[in-house]
């Protein structure tokens, strides 16, 4: 099939826990074909912010975006974080950023308690280490994963999760994440769109109580779904993208590449099969200029 004339809504830089530049991501893009991508970053707009500021070529549209790491709502018991996409933000927006701050702040302050209990665990890894992986962006446990394989301390980005990164194992410290709520208001008031990313990582796969979360959401101003994912069942993009229907949300589709991080995973075609059309961004850019 081909990224020729596709698009990809959900790719991460080295912003945060990407290994490819907004540059090298907006060249492989036009080497690829794509008609339109967006730079969606774990809580922070510095990958669009450099995307846009280094020139979008004219062959490719370009969206600004954003993924937040929200708390689930209230009645949820979910593993982890409900990730909310945002598309077509004021980068300088002044709640967006403070919001984004807050997290930033969050995140930072982590890293030190997970090295910490690292080296409580026998294992020689430092900051200072740390912050050579990231190059000055924001540091995050699949950088920590990475030094870990770089001295042989776990044998893949993977295992390092498995054994010691991941939910209940050893070195994880739990994070502030941003109340649902504010994480869509903010992308809204930015003048965004908000979107459930990869809702099947989610985990609820009953389809009634899924749509109920999904109205939970919408109540309180989600816009879309990012029904077409690699790692989607058909069954569940068939689900996504009827519910999307039934109730008025946009579908997305973005492949979530993070470069050498998901190596199975290409920008634009996934694990090679993956196709999101051009028609999905034209509906999504209406939308915002409605």
């Amino acid at each position: 099939m081909g990224a020729a004339g596709g698009i990809d809504l959900h790719i991460h830089s080295t912003a945060s826990d990407g290994t490819l530049t907004p540059s090298e991501i907006l060249a492989l893009a036009v080497q690829l074909g794509l008609k339109a991508i967006a730079i969606t970053d774990h809580d922070t707009l510095s990958g669009s912010v450099r995307a846009l500021a280094k020139g979008i070529p004219s062959s490719l549209d370009f969206l600004t975006g954003i993924e937040i790491s929200a708390a689930a709502p209230a009645g949820y018991r979910l593993k982890g974080s409900v990730h909310i996409l945002g598309y077509g933000i004021d980068p300088h927006h002044a709640g967006l950023c403070a919001l984004l701050k807050k997290l930033m702040t969050a995140r930072k302050n982590r890293n030190p308690k997970i090295i910490a209990r690292l080296n409580e665990l026998g294992m020689d890894l430092s900051i200072e280490e740390l912050n050579q992986i990231t190059g000055g962006g924001t540091a995050g446990r699949p950088h920590i994963a990475q030094l870990m394989v770089n001295k042989n301390m776990a044998s893949s980005i993977d295992d390092a999760f498995d054994r010691f990164l991941g939910k209940d194992k050893p070195a994880y410290v739990n994070k502030y994440r941003a109340p649902m709520d504010q994480a869509i208001g903010a992308i809204n008031a930015a003048g965004g769109i908000a979107v459930l990313a990869h809702p099947y990582l989610n985990n609820i796969h009953e389809p009634s109580i899924f749509e109920t979360f999904l109205l939970t959401l919408k109540s309180m101003g989600l816009g879309g779904i990012e029904a077409l994912y690699p790692e989607h069942p058909k069954q569940a993009t068939d689900l996504y993208c009827r519910l999307a229907r039934k109730h008025g949300l946009l579908i997305t589709g973005g492949t979530d590449c993070h470069g050498q991080v998901t190596p199975g995973i290409q920008v634009g075609i996934g694990d090679g099969t993956f196709h999101v059309p051009y028609s999905i961004y034209q509906a999504l850019v209406a939308h915002l200029d409605h």
